[in-house]
């Protein structure tokens, strides 16, 4: 495992061609503050909703109200209140960035184990000469991380791995690719308990990240069963005749590049204190449910848990006090750009709130959405969030920018929020597969030597299997 997760926080564009998410999202403060200059004012009266446990909108109670446009000083102030603002406690994300933070930490630590590294090596060596069953396996495994904690920029430690093997046992860089990427990537369309996507979204929709599991389930499985299929199928075309590769072009380069360093990690053995390490690892994500779901845990008790499995790991591991500090401060610093990115995405609320002009959006989309179905409402909502997912890569980001606006807009339309949550994750997880302003896609194909072309006409496909197949879901769900 690589560097403790970033979560497209801290997207670089490619070849200075896209903004980071930093950058969009603070044009997004800027916009909106414009906007409240030229949008009418207006609110909605609001009842108590004892299952959410706040004020929800009643819809057909929309009134305008008198203007209060915002200017430079509150453009400026906007982030600074979406970490804190005491007037609008609600809207504060300091619980959430802490809770980043220390999460990165935990990650770090584990990291700086081997833990995870060492085992992957071990599994490979196992199953040599049977690499056709790496395929699921592996793919499973980061189906695994990705769903639990949204594993992504830590991938990129995985393919000078992966990739050597898979040449070695006669399928391509490509087929390596695709492992991670996509394995990691149906984790994150169906996740569970990944405090990046669902935990944060469903925080800002006003629900516990739990509501709505069952479903997440369903789309994992099957996702992963076909993201599994898609590329054995591929692996087995390359084996059987390279010219069929997508890369075949570059075999001879590839080759020579990959397999100069193949037994680099031959001899590296997984020690009885890694094993524990890894029940240990898998154990705090458990412990993390179990306390949601039934001792009224939120952030500050999960980041009290993650805290203390990094020291216990830390412990184990004997990393001494130096080098367990280092590695929780480097895990945590790499996740800076989290906490600060769901800042700037709470800020734009805050604009909108205090421009007054946050229910007047609202009762636009009370329009569009009057007369339509709850299944066409829902797979509208999947598509607004692919499309929004190009502009702010950033898991954490989307879903605090989105959430407050999509999930009172589903209660008009009928629609659990726990679905519009599932649209939000599902949506972004097929979109962070191919877009070109994610570190995760752009760095893995550079160090796969994969063509970003070439990967979108491999691609493709699947990318549609697992949209309809999404859709179809949450359709489903929507008509039970």
């Amino acid at each position: 495992m690589g560097t403790a997760p970033n979560k497209g926080a801290t997207t670089q564009p490619p070849q200075g061609r896209f903004p980071t998410a930093y950058t969009i999202l603070f044009a997004l403060i800027i916009a909106m503050a414009a906007l409240t200059w030229i949008i009418p004012a207006g609110t909605y009266q609001r009842v108590p909703n004892a299952a959410l446990g706040r004020d929800v909108p009643v819809a057909g109670t929309y009134a305008q109200i008198e203007a209060a446009p915002q200017g430079l000083f509150d453009v400026l102030m906007a982030p600074i209140a979406g970490f804190y603002d005491p007037a609008n406690y609600t809207a504060n994300a300091i619980d959430v960035s802490l809770f980043v933070l220390i999460a990165g930490g935990f990650l770090g630590v584990v990291t700086a184990t081997g833990a995870i590294n060492t085992g992957v090596t071990q599994a490979m060596r196992r199953l040599k000469g049977r690499e056709k069953w790496m395929i699921p396996i592996m793919m499973a495994l980061f189906a695994a991380g990705g769903t639990t904690y949204g594993m992504a920029e830590e991938t990129l430690a995985f393919y000078v791995l992966l990739i050597p093997i898979m040449i070695a046992a006669g399928y391509d860089a490509l087929t390596g690719v695709a492992i991670i990427m996509l394995g990691a990537g149906v984790g994150v369309i169906g996740s569970t308990i990944n405090p990046f996507s669902t935990a944060i979204a469903s925080n800002a929709a006003g629900i516990a990240f739990t509501d709505g599991m069952t479903l997440r389930l369903i789309i994992l499985g099957l996702s992963w069963l076909a993201a599994v299929m898609f590329v054995m199928r591929y692996a087995e075309r390359v084996r059987r005749d390279p010219e069929q590769s997508l890369v075949a072009h570059l075999k001879d380069a590839n080759e020579a590049h990959f397999l100069q360093n193949h037994s680099a990690h031959e001899g590296t053995h997984l020690s009885a204190m890694q094993i524990v390490i890894l029940i240990l690892f898998a154990a705090t994500f458990v412990a993390m449910v179990w306390g949601v779901s039934s001792q009224g845990w939120w952030m500050a008790e999960m980041s009290a848990l993650f805290l203390g499995a990094s020291i216990v790991i830390g412990i184990l591991g004997w990393l001494g006090e130096k080098a367990f500090t280092d590695a929780f401060v480097t895990g945590a610093r790499d996740l800076l750009g989290v906490a600060l990115v769901i800042g700037l995405a709470r800020g734009i609320v805050i604009i909108m709130d205090q421009g007054r002009i946050t229910d007047t959006f609202l009762h636009t989309f009370e329009g569009w959405i009057s007369g339509m179905s709850q299944v066409a409402f829902v797979n509208a909502l999947f598509g607004i969030e692919a499309l929004m997912s190009f502009l702010v890569p950033s898991t954490s980001g989307l879903a605090v920018l989105s959430m407050p606006i999509m999930a009172p807009l589903s209660d008009f339309a009928g629609v659990s929020r726990e679905l519009a949550v599932t649209a939000f994750q599902s949506a972004i997880g097929i979109t962070n597969l191919v877009a070109p302003t994610y570190a995760v896609v752009v760095g893995g194909l550079a160090i796969g030597r994969v063509p970003y072309n070439t990967w979108l006409r491999f691609v493709w496909p699947l990318l549609v299997i697992l949209s309809l197949m999404s859709m179809a879901l949450l359709s489903a769900a929507v008509m039970l």
